[in-house]
């Protein structure tokens, strides 16, 4: 149990197929109370409701940051504390350069990185307060590589500016026993790029992947949960990978 008696806020984790739902479960499975945090549509309490009574599920907005606060101080009246954030919720858009909108532009920063901002915001003033905290960002390998997947060159902004941000959280919030450390998977079968893969192409992407498969979702939850757990109480400021080798040079 290596969460146990923790309270974990995961942002949109409603999705039943993707990174955020399997964190979620798994979290659950080693003894965390778990909050899901989504758009209405999504229906984050009965995502939550999956996973049993004890566990919530709030409607929020993570590029409104008074909806990320209140979503926060709800789960603070009604848990006591927030142990661990999970800022997952993202989007992508398989754009090339000069394709690029200044709508689409907003839309991709302001949920991946703007979100992963306002989230962390909302949870560090009781983080500090309790000398207790774990954030885990999950940005993307698309980041590291400069796209070349599905995402367009927007999302590997997006997802490289979670890195920087991450970093510098983790320094300035270190004295107060809050660690700030992000996971960039490779290509994971989730609703996120399902069916966006051409034939044609699949077996190229594999013969880059050492491992010689897609990754799952839980292959990435199980690397949360490690940051978000004490095994990695001396961890802040880095960056695992989880890719299946994709990056081995």
């Amino acid at each position: 149990m290596l969460l146990k008696d923790n309270v974990a806020v995961i942002t949109g984790g409603a999705g039943l197929n993707g990174l955020g739902f399997a964190t979620a479960r798994m979290m659950a499975a080693h003894g965390a109370t778990v909050v899901i945090l989504d758009l209405a549509q999504a229906d984050p309490a009965g995502a939550a409701a999956r996973l049993g009574p004890q566990h919530m599920g709030l409607v929020a907005d993570v590029t409104d940051k008074a909806s990320c606060e209140a979503a926060v101080a709800e789960v603070l009246k009604a848990k006591g504390r927030v142990d661990i954030l999970v800022n997952n919720a993202g989007i992508t858009q398989p754009r090339k350069t000069l394709d690029i909108t200044s709508a689409d532009y907003d839309a991709v920063l302001d949920v991946n990185l703007r979100g992963t901002l306002f989230a962390s915001q909302a949870v560090l003033p009781a983080m500090r307060a309790q000398k207790k905290g774990a954030i885990v960002c999950v940005s993307s390998v698309s980041a590291q590589r400069g796209g070349g997947i599905l995402g367009g060159p927007h999302y590997s902004a997006a997802k490289g500016g979670i890195l920087g941000l991450a970093r510098a959280i983790a320094r300035e919030y270190a004295p107060d026993n809050v660690r700030v450390n992000c996971v960039t998977p490779g290509l994971i079968a989730t609703d996120i790029n399902k069916d966006k893969i051409p034939d044609d192409k699949r077996q190229g992407i594999l013969d880059g992947i050492p491992m010689g498969r897609i990754g799952e979702p839980d292959d990435v939850a199980g690397c949360v949960v490690f940051l978000a757990s004490d095994l990695s109480k001396y961890c802040t400021g880095i960056t695992l990978d989880v890719n299946g080798g994709m990056l081995i040079h």
